[in-house]
Formats: C-alpha cells, sequence, structure tokens
C-alpha cells in the first residue's frame, strides 16, 4: 500500500516494493505530499505483515497526507495517537522547504534513511539518519529533528528493513529515481518480509 497524493515540485522522487511473498498487501507503504513551499516525505512499515499491518501503515499515512505541513515531530506525534488502537509502525519521515533550503527529518525505529548530496565537493557527501529505538503507537521515544540544508540534486533514500542495509556501502544515484530505486531493490531486498526503498531527489533551490 502507498499513498502519494499532491504535486510536489520540488522532488523527483520514485519506489519499487513488494509485499512478502503469499500476501495480498504490504505493511510497508510511502508518503509524498507537497504542500506550499515544501514537500513531505515518508517510509512506514507496520510491525509485521499481512493485513493487520498494512492497517497500522495505512493509519499512519492517512495522518501525514492530512497534516503534511506541520513540523516532523508533531506528525510522528499525531501518528503515535492514531496508531494506538494498532499493532503499531516505524517511520522515518522528511520534510523539505524550499524557501530555506533545507529538510528536517526524524526517525523512530529501523526505517533506515541516508541523504546523498549532489556537490562532488561536499564536506559531508553522505548523512544517516539517527533513528531512535521505539515503536509509533505503542512506546514513543523522545524525538530529536535534525534539519540539514539541501541543494538540488541532493537525494534522499529511505528503506525498510526488508532492504538489506548493504545498500548504503555502495550506493551511487546517477540515473532517474525510478532506475536508483528498482537497482536498491532488485540488489537488496530480503525476499523474507515486505520491503520498500524510495527514492527522492531534491529540485528545489537553497537559502
Amino acid at each position: 500500500m502507498s499513498e502519494a497524493p499532491g504535486d510536489a515540485a520540488v522532488l523527483d522522487w520514485a519506489w519499487a516494493g513488494a509485499p512478502l511473498a503469499g500476501e495480498r498487501e504490504s505493511g510497508d507503504a510511502h508518503v509524498v505530499a507537497a504542500f506550499a513551499g515544501g514537500a513531505l516525505v515518508a517510509v512506514l512499515d507496520g510491525l509485521g505483515h499481512g493485513p493487520e499491518a498494512a492497517l497500522a501503515s495505512r493509519a499512519a499515512a492517512r495522518v501525514l497526507v492530512a497534516h503534511a505541513g506541520e513540523p516532523v515531530a508533531a506528525l510522528v506525534e499525531r501518528c503515535h495517537e492514531a496508531l494506538r488502537p494498532t499493532r503499531g509502525a516505524v517511520m522515518s519521515v522528511a520534510c523539505f522547504q524550499e524557501a530555506e533550503g533545507a529538510m528536517t527529518w526524524v526517525a523512530v525505529g529501523n526505517v533506515e534513511g541516508i541523504l546523498l548530496r549532489a556537490a562532488p565537493a561536499a564536506a559531508r557527501a553522505r548523512e544517516a539518519i539517527v533513528a531512535r529505538g521505539g515503536v509509533v503507537g505503542y512506546q514513543l521515544p523522545p524525538l530529536r529533528p535534525v534539519t540539514l540544508p539541501v541543494t538540488a540534486g541532493d537525494t534522499l533514500v529511505l528503506a525498510t528493513d526488508g532492504i538489506r542495509s548493504g545498500f548504503v556501502a555502495g550506493l551511487e544515484v546517477r540515473g532517474e529515481p525510478q532506475q536508483v530505486a528498482d537497482a536498491i531493490f532488485a540488489g537488496y531486498a530480503r525476499g523474507s518480509d515486505d520491503a520498500l526503498v524510495l527514492v527522492a531527489r531534491y529540485l528545489g533551490g537553497s537559502s
């Protein structure tokens, strides 16, 4: 299941994923939602797999879409309340703000996130999201969002734990986002869980 409403004009993005073999729906989901001056990007992983996992990720996706312009910590807190009746989910959420030339992100649980810089001379070519242990809807840790400057061409990759973490070591982002997402999924999907990877390239300016 995925949701991607709106025209996120500051991003060029794509995703690849599949449910666990034998399941009709995936507990992994993504959101890409535009708002005035920016775009929200998220990858969600309902605990386990199957219909109950999908129910949790869908509930979180609806919250994120409805409140896309809010700060990322507030969004995760909203999801936490909405997911209490479900088995819960882990998630990484990122907000791109074009006027500020910035991205703010926060993560709860093991949805991996990495930002790759387009400029070859960048002091830090890669930035990894710092995830806090917990489960949204069950146990929410203190949230510490991080804001980073972004420039046109910087690329965000978010992946659930159905994608082996080894993809980061040799990750390059030449080519279109769909090509990158397909290559990661083809090379690193575990096959033993739902899996989803989202690639979002920032098109906006910087301050």
